[in-house]
């Protein structure tokens, strides 16, 4: 029986690795940080796997008649924004700008909720001196020759909790992600930077601390800006995997270092996204952007509903395929919306007004929402149910409260559906896969032809051989 029954929502925790309930330490308001994008260029959409989970999260949440605060921040100065800047002949404020702007138009084209604050880490530059000084007065960090200054992790009993490594494997781990900052002398191989002493290749991307001139480093960025927006202790703290080591087991040891309280409650992790079946990377030219699968003729809706399809803690593949299936289902989606009365959905507002009390025959999917997001099922429940629909003597009342149910469900997953199902031009990769299969037919290469279609059919599409050629039909 789901967790989910008493209309909770339940989430794995990444630090206790068990499944518990999310819900509002004071106030009424879930206080929640999502560490957010370093803005040296375009976000691809394993970036956004992350993100649209968290804001599915959010929606679940607030659905479910809980507030939220909601604050994501932007990197705009570490060792990749300054390269970038530098390397394109630009201040670094006028390069983070550009790609922020490029992040934020990316965002609304996925139906993402605007975070409530979303602070940048040079203009919280105080607050990371701050806590910076604060450590050093507990004896946490020491400084070093040219100025840096590091966090001592032989100074925190509790390091390695989150990740569950041990100490040699800490080790191991730090040694893996050696970057410029260990160029300079540190007690331990561990130890991270929290301040970085000025260098050469900063150019003029420096600031005055008591240390001498120098750069926060990455890690000391979320503390300070959770710390200014949620306060010492809060909710949950959220990202993708790879940031469980060492980002956020850095957050947690220097955070709770300064000041002597818990950190995040909860811990909220997103497994990666593969392309393929592979390792996503710029060699190999699967890193897709949102503007390069727009390319392909992917709208920014089918990306999303595809992102949504796997279970947020399972890694994904993303195939071009699986954008197919996604275009497909969304036209089903519209069939049922139409077959309900269509006209223009109700509004997430709306749908926050409703709640999820009462939702007959979608309350299946609504549940498996509450049982630790679980997509895949909450889609199949929601399908089982549209596809039993049956509008035709339903009274005009009924008929209206199972519209606002299914777009309850929609507006929860941040659905949005095409203005028509009108079919759409096979994108190039589907033709071309029909004619490789058409050319396997004339060699009577019967094999490779049913694999060819058994792909096209898996993508979404039939195919109808005709005598001068084929036609591609969406299913």
């Amino acid at each position: 029986m789901s967790d989910a029954k008493d209309n909770c929502l339940f989430l794995q925790d990444t630090m206790s690795r068990g499944k518990c309930e999310v819900f509002a330490e004071k106030d009424g308001v879930l206080r929640f940080y999502c560490c957010g994008p370093t803005v040296y260029g375009a976000a691809h959409i394993g970036n956004f796997r992350t993100f649209v989970a968290q804001d599915l999260f959010r929606r679940v949440t607030e659905c479910n008649g809980l507030k939220t605060l909601h604050v994501r921040n932007l990197t705009d100065v570490d060792d990749k924004t300054i390269r970038g800047s530098v390397k394109a002949g630009q201040e670094l404020e006028q390069f983070t700008t550009y790609w922020t702007e490029r992040f934020h138009n990316d965002c609304e084209k996925l139906g993402l909720l605007k975070p409530h604050v979303e602070p940048s880490a040079v203009a919280h530059i105080a607050q990371q001196i701050q806590l910076v000084e604060n450590l050093l007065q507990r004896g946490h960090a020491y400084t070093s020759e040219d100025g840096s200054v590091y966090f001592r992790i032989s100074s925190f009993g509790e390091y390695g909790k989150l990740s569950k490594l041990k100490s040699r494997d800490l080790s191991a781990g730090a040694s893996r992600r050696t970057t410029a900052d260990d160029e300079y002398s540190k007690e331990s191989l561990g130890d991270f930077a929290l301040w970085k002493g000025r260098r050469e290749a900063d150019g003029e991307n420096f600031w005055e601390s008591p240390w001498g001139e120098g750069r926060p480093g990455w890690h000391l960025e979320c503390s300070a800006m959770c710390r200014e927006y949620l306060g010492d202790s809060f909710d949950l703290h959220s990202g993708g995997e790879d940031l469980v080591f060492p980002h956020h087991e850095n957050e947690i040891a220097q955070s709770i270092c300064s000041s002597g309280k818990p950190f995040a409650r909860h811990w909220f992790h997103i497994a990666h996204l593969m392309v393929d079946g592979g390792k996503m990377s710029k060699s190999l030219g699967n890193m897709y952007t949102l503007d390069d699968l727009r390319g392909k003729g992917h709208d920014p809706e089918v990306v999303r509903y595809a992102l949504l399809s796997g279970h947020y803690r399972q890694p994904l593949n993303f195939t071009i395929s699986s954008l197919e299936a996604a275009r497909s289902a969304l036209g089903k989606l519209l069939k049922a919306h139409n077959l309900l009365g269509g006209g223009d959905p109700p509004s997430y507002e709306e749908s926050l007004a409703r709640g999820g009390s009462e939702l007959g025959p979608f309350k299946a999917a609504w549940e498996a929402l509450l049982d630790d997001l679980n997509t895949p099922k909450a889609l199949g429940a929601l399908f089982s149910t549209v596809n039993n629909i049956d509008p035709e003597g339903l009274a005009s009342d009924e008929k209206e409260g199972l519209r606002r149910s299914f777009w309850f469900v929609l507006n929860a997953f941040g659905i949005c559906l095409p203005k028509t199902d009108a079919p759409k031009d096979p994108p190039a990769e589907i033709k071309e896969l029909a004619e490789k299969r058409l050319q396997a037919r004339l060699a009577k290469n019967w094999a490779e032809a049913d694999k060819h279609r058994e792909m096209l059919d898996e993508a979404g599409w039939l195919v109808k051989d005709l005598p001068t050629g084929f036609e591609l039909i969406s299913k």
